[in-house]
């Protein structure tokens, strides 16, 4: 291969696709792939694949135009794939990450490296799902792989992701997520692809399609189920460059910095103002014109081009200007700034007392409202206005806070800052919510950062000790990576909580812990601008423009109402996400979705926490049409977790649409010290 390529100079070849290929695997299922290749090159070509569950016809479709066609019009072959069990693949798929999928994946490798347009070597991309499965999949040592871009994914399943998070229940995520997958693991294959068989297989999906959430609470700790999949229990398996790609209001951001400590391979790291989006449809902005970053990185692995991309930082990461709260919620000002390796040399970890923070010596009773947390939006960040952070003030003021003087200059820090404390508690069961702050002259307070530790698991997350009431305990509360800068003026605020719902489910019995203002620091990652070193920075280009295509997209924004009773002391949150509508004039499919999730719990009752999750999906094309939709809602007592599903499909519309399928699981699991 010979292009050469760069943000300025890619080279453009005419695309044509392969819009539903068979993929053969050994058990007799078959899986569904999308190929986009260049057309006017002579001989085989290296290939990039993305692997994921969410159906190339429809549920990924726009997206996979923006990124696939492009890395075609590049030189390379695209082959975008849906997990078995989801989109036209057949089988059923069990449970993410299953040993099932990342077989199925050496399978698809192997018939990769056996078609025509393929010269053998492939590259792995993926965002969330397919950023995981990607660094998975490197770590079985595929002979035809030579790099990975992963994308807002983990190295530690039990640390980062949407189930457990410093070994506290992540409340406002499991049930939601379990329940989103239980919908798209229910929906149809296409008519136009299965024939006359879409319907039976239809049938024989809802039959044997099972609900995540049951597998994920029965392991409560880490344990053999987490460490499966999480390629931090061995860095070395992997043998491959690896790009590593997040954003500063991504839960997953921490991977980054990780990978890049701990992989003995070739390796960059990016971290951008993002939520959990592909970074050339970024948001809050800027965005960047990340595919050709990514051909870049293909180039030097697989098309013998050495632009000099290992020469350049091995890090960069934005750092945003500080701004009012609210007033960069959709764009986020500041400069990409730059490091040789991570950790970095030029970040100093400089420790605050609590002392240097307004905190006089004694002790602090802290009686946290179960309520707080309101304010914090969404846990699982995708960009959307509603889902973002607010002011803190209100829930600051419902916490234990320790405060700093004003700043006398700009502060920047990049990494991960801690916080320790020493903490009593009178029960045996207890959490820690830290929220960093940077509070302006007026008052508002807006949320840098946070982190949780569930106290039976301050020795680790594989065998969690209940609390001795009583006792004090030194524990350490890391928060989760950041790139911020704090503007001469405001001040530093660390604001410390025994609750944050609905991110964290509540601890079985109200608490009150007791704070030793006297012991404890905050620890923050301080970085000094290098302006010389940052100027000469190569910069990225702006996202490029969207090739022609099919698809039209109906967007719906997201939506999020807090509400209190004040009789019965309920407060009740509900979301729904954005969703939209789809459809490819290509061949007139269209799918659309609903989601509500709602959030209620009543203040002083802990027992009183409950999730509810609602989805519709719906996937037509003229007359034919289906529905699916599930009804989720997890509650607990003081020893049991109790998780409800339905779920129901239709065919027609109108008054002609009739039910074809329902079933309802019910199931507790104990409680294991959360």
């Amino acid at each position: 291969m010979s292009t050469t390529s760069t943000s300025q100079t890619t080279a453009r070849h005419p695309v044509r696709v392969l819009r539903h290929v068979w993929i053969p695997l050994k058990d007799g299922n078959r899986l569904a792939a999308r190929v986009w290749l260049p057309a006017d090159t002579e001989g085989p070509v290296p290939a990039v694949l993305e692997y994921i569950p969410y159906r190339k016809n429809d549920g990924t479709a726009p997206r996979d135009v923006t990124l696939h066609a492009q890395f075609a019009a590049a030189g390379y072959a695209a082959v975008r794939v849906d997990c078995r069990g989801s989109g036209d693949s057949s089988g059923i798929m069990l449970d993410e990450y299953h040993a099932t999928e990342l077989a199925d994946a050496l399978e698809v490798l192997d018939w990769i490296e056996g078609q025509d347009w393929s010269d053998g070597q492939v590259a792995i991309i993926g965002k969330s799902w397919g950023g995981f499965n990607g660094l998975q999949i490197a770590a079985l040592q595929p002979p035809q792989l030579r790099c990975i871009v992963t994308v807002c994914s983990t190295d530690d399943r039990y640390a980062d992701d949407v189930h457990y998070a410093g070994g506290s229940l992540l409340a406002s995520e499991m049930l939601p997520w379990a329940a989103t997958m239980l919908a798209y693991n229910a929906r149809p294959a296409d008519p136009a692809v299965l024939g006359d068989s879409w319907r039976q297989e239809w049938l024989d999906r809802l039959d044997r399609t099972v609900p995540y959430a049951e597998e994920w609470l029965s392991h409560q700790r880490r344990d053999a189920y987490w460490q499966h999949g999480s390629v931090c229990e061995d860095y070395s398996a992997i043998k491959v460059p690896v790009y590593a790609v997040g954003g500063w209001l991504d839960p997953y951001r921490g991977a980054v910095l990780r990978l890049m400590e701990n992989l003995g391979v070739p390796a960059k790291a990016m971290l951008g103002p993002w939520a959990h989006t592909y970074p050339h449809q970024a948001e809050p902005g800027p965005a960047m014109d990340f595919q050709s970053e990514c051909v870049r990185w293909f180039d030097r692995w697989m098309g013998g081009v050495d632009d000099g991309i290992m020469d350049e930082p091995a890090l960069r990461a934005w750092i945003p200007d500080p701004a009012p709260v609210g007033s960069d919620l959709t764009g986020r000002p500041g400069r990409w700034v730059g490091e040789p390796s991570w950790p970095a040399p030029g970040v100093e970890a400089r420790e605050l007392p609590l002392s240097t923070l307004g905190a006089a010596p004694g002790t602090a009773v802290l009686r946290s409202p179960l309520t707080i947390g309101a304010s914090g939006g969404d846990f699982l960040k995708f960009g959307d206005v509603p889902g973002q952070y607010a002011d803190q003030a209100a829930d600051d003021g419902r916490s234990h806070t320790f405060t700093g003087p004003a700043l006398t200059e700009r502060l920047e820090i990049l990494g991960t800052p801690e916080v320790t404390l020493r903490v009593t508690s009178d029960r045996p069961q207890a959490q820690l919510a830290v929220r960093l702050c940077e509070v302006a002259p007026d008052g508002s307070s807006k949320l840098v950062t946070a982190g949780f530790l569930n106290l039976t698991h301050r020795d680790g997350h594989t065998d969690p000790k209940p609390l001795e009431p009583g006792r004090a305990y030194e524990v350490s509360v890391p928060l989760f990576a950041i790139g911020h800068a704090f503007a001469a003026g405001n001040r530093v605020r660390v604001s410390v909580s025994a609750s944050l719902w609905p991110w964290l489910w509540p601890s079985p019995e109200v608490v009150a812990l007791e704070l030793d203002t006297a012991h404890g620091a905050l620890t923050l990652p301080v970085r000094a601008p290098r302006p010389d070193e940052e100027a000469a920075l190569r910069p990225y280009g702006p996202p490029r423009a969207v090739p022609p295509h099919s698809i039209e997209t109906a967007p719906i924004p997201g939506d999020r109402k807090v509400s209190h009773d004040a009789e019965t002391g309920e407060q009740v949150i509900v979301t729904t996400p954005a969703d939209g509508t789809m459809t490819d004039h290509t061949d007139g499919l269209t799918r659309s979705g609903k989601d509500l999730n709602r959030f209620r719990l009543v203040e002083g009752d802990p027992l009183s926490a409950t999730v509810e999750s609602e989805r519709e999906e719906f996937i037509s094309r003229g007359d034919w049409a289906t529905r699916v939709r599930t009804r989720s809602r997890m509650t607990a007592d003081a020893n049991d977790f109790c998780v409800v599903n339905q779920l129901s499909a239709f065919e027609g519309t109108g008054a002609a649409e009739r039910e074809i399928f329902t079933r309802t699981w019910s199931f507790t699991v104990p409680r294991d010290q959360v």
